[in-house]
């Protein structure tokens, strides 16, 4: 198997009417989404979230397993949680924390394809190279939503931000639409809303338009396209661009400068505190998806130097968005209607490690067990679920795979994860071979 065409690697960061804003819209077709579903936020720690040093702490293993940090006292008593999280810990009572997520993928491609689609990578490969994002991948969540409930409302049905996941060669797989084609890929954003310049105008009509004269603009092309000639790939993102102009629900979203400056101060003036904002904002707005991607791809990847970067920056700002964000989701009165999803692909190793040629430790890729947070959208917080062993290694209780994560994903959007959908080949296949995570739900 070889490397994606450049085309398809470039056209998924930058293709589409709104390229040049910042942006990658793709496009779709009717109706809106059942009444009983929510929205969700998925958070991605790309790389892994060392669970050992923030969620599921062992004090009491050895120095080669426990690392430097301490554990602190929660809201909910018999709970404890890193020093470097007190604003979590602080509202714990809202979140329930599993942490008994595992499954068998070490590698960051296939582990993050699990992730964000609730599926294993299809045709999987030996090497990096030949996991990359690929027209044969399952579709992420956006896209299934999108494909079993179309809209045409000006909305898109999911939105990703404030990049893609790309580190050199390698694009991550499962970051779209994947064998569903480009008509169904979620909307990018690729710029970071903390940055200066970030484009909050991005879908303001030109001076001197209005949304008549859209309109018209429309009416028109409509009428010369009348005959079918060109591309129709390309013609649904012409049209979805006009309706998200005509909308201005999406463009109000992304004016983040019209929040009160305490309010952005609040979620920290870094990517992540800003990213969330902006989630929080699309949400508001009627978006169902959005993932924020907290960090490029190795962020989390802690190999060298875990406490240093968990403790100087990838905590505290988590730590710091995070509650920002569910104490506007519920001042908003947007908490009983937003799932909220924080995880990584997986977690770290119990024992610490020095990679050849390096002096500062870390901790490397473990996906046998490892932890992520669950709150809102009718979730009961307060509570842990699932235990793992003396050293953190694997699960003692139930475990819960990213299949089943994605399921829940599924059934919060008002979609049935046994939903039929048609692979590459055009055989029947479920969207996501999981099972919900009743667990949340119920005391």
């Amino acid at each position: 198997m070889s490397l994606l065409p450049a085309l398809d690697r470039r056209a998924f960061i930058t293709a589409s009417a709104g390229a040049a804003l910042g942006l990658a819209l793709p496009r779709t077709a009717e109706a809106a989404r059942a009444s009983e579903a929510k929205s969700v936020l998925l958070v991605n720690l790309t790389g892994g979230l060392s669970h050992l040093d923030s969620l599921d702490m062992k004090p009491d293993a050895p120095a080669e397993i426990r690392g430097e940090f301490k554990p602190i006292s929660t809201s909910v008593p018999g709970l404890q949680v890193c020093e470097h999280l007190p604003q979590l810990a602080a509202r714990m009572k809202r979140w329930a924390l599993v942490r008994s997520m595992a499954h068998g993928e070490n590698g960051h491609l296939p582990g993050t394809h699990r992730l964000l689609t609730g599926s294993p990578m299809p045709n999987q490969r030996i090497t990096d190279l030949d996991n990359v994002l690929s027209r044969r991948d399952w579709p992420c969540y956006a896209a299934g939503l999108n494909h079993l409930r179309p809209r045409r409302d000006g909305i898109p049905n999911g939105v990703v931000l404030p990049h893609a996941l790309i580190e050199g060669p390698l694009t991550w797989p499962g970051q779209h639409a994947g064998f569903m084609g480009p008509s169904n890929d979620p909307m990018l954003v690729t710029q970071d809303p903390n940055a200066p310049n970030f484009k909050m105008d991005a879908f303001a009509l030109p001076a001197g338009t209005d949304a008549e004269r859209v309109d018209g603009r429309r009416a028109l092309l409509e009428k010369l396209e009348s005959g079918g000639t060109g591309d129709a790939a390309f013609r649904e993102h012409q049209r979805h661009a006009f309706e998200l102009l005509s909308s201005g629900r999406v463009a109000g979203a992304f004016r983040i400068d019209q929040e009160p400056p305490k309010t952005r101060d609040r979620y920290g003036r870094n990517q992540f505190g800003q990213s969330l904002l902006l989630a929080r904002r699309l949400i508001q707005s009627g978006v169902p998806i959005v993932q924020a991607n907290m960090g490029i791809v190795q962020s989390w990847d802690t190999h060298v130097d875990n406490w240093g970067r968990l403790k100087n920056r990838l905590l505290p700002w988590l730590d710091q968005a995070l509650a920002a964000l569910v104490d506007e989701l519920e001042a908003e009165g947007l908490w009983d209607r937003t799932f909220v999803v924080v995880s990584g692909e997986f977690g770290r190793t119990p024992k610490v490690s020095t990679l050849p040629g390096e002096t500062i430790p870390g901790r490397d890729h473990w996906a046998y067990g490892y932890s992520a947070l669950f709150a809102g959208g009718g979730v009961i917080g307060g509570r842990v679920i699932g235990k793992t062993d003396s050293v953190g290694g694997r699960p003692v209780t139930t475990s819960y795979t990213p299949y089943d994560l994605g399921a829940t994903i599924y059934r919060e959007l008002g979609v049935d994860p046994e939903s039929e959908i048609r692979d590459a080949q055009n055989r029947p296949a479920r969207v996501c071979p999981g099972t919900p995570m009743d667990v949340l739900f119920r005391a």
